[in-house]
C-alpha cells in the first residue's frame, strides 16, 4: 500500500518535498513512479526513480527542477520540488511496479499500485 503526502501551498518559485510511503515490499524492488493529474486531463508522467535506485527519468517540463531520492530504511520515495510553477498545480500520485522497463517508465498503464493523490497549489 502506497501513501503519498507533503503537498500544499506554495508560492511560484518555492519549493515542496513530496513523499511516497509504502507498506510492505520495499521500495528497493520496484520503480516509483509519480504521476500528476489536472482535473479534465489524464494523468501525466512526472518522474521515476528506478528499482534499484540507480537510474531516474523526469519529464522535460520538471527537469531541472525536480529531483527523487530513496530513504530505504523508510521505505518512503521523496520527489524534491523546487522553482515551481503554477502549471506545476496537480494532484500528485505515486505508483510502484517491478515490471516497469526503461523504454515504459513513463506509462501509466506500466504502474499497478497506486497511492492517493496529494494536491500541489503553487500560486503565481
Amino acid at each position: 500500500q502506497l501513501q503519498a503526502s507533503g503537498g500544499g501551498l506554495v508560492q511560484a518559485g518555492g519549493s515542496l518535498r513530496l513523499s511516497c510511503a509504502a507498506s510492505g515490499g520495499s521500495s528497493r524492488t520496484y520503480t516509483t513512479g509519480w504521476f500528476r493529474q489536472v482535473p479534465g486531463k489524464g494523468r501525466e508522467f512526472v518522474a521515476a526513480l528506478f528499482r534499484g535506485g540507480s537510474a531516474t527519468f523526469f519529464s522535460e517540463s520538471v527537469k531541472g527542477r525536480f529531483t527523487l531520492a530513496r530513504d530505504n530504511a523508510k521505505n518512503t520515495v521523496y520527489l524534491q520540488m523546487n522553482s515551481l510553477k503554477p502549471e506545476d498545480t496537480a494532484v500528485y500520485y505515486c505508483a510502484y511496479s517491478d515490471r516497469v522497463i526503461y523504454s515504459t517508465v513513463n506509462r501509466e498503464s506500466s504502474y499497478y499500485s497506486w497511492g492517493q493523490g496529494t494536491l500541489v497549489t503553487v500560486s503565481s
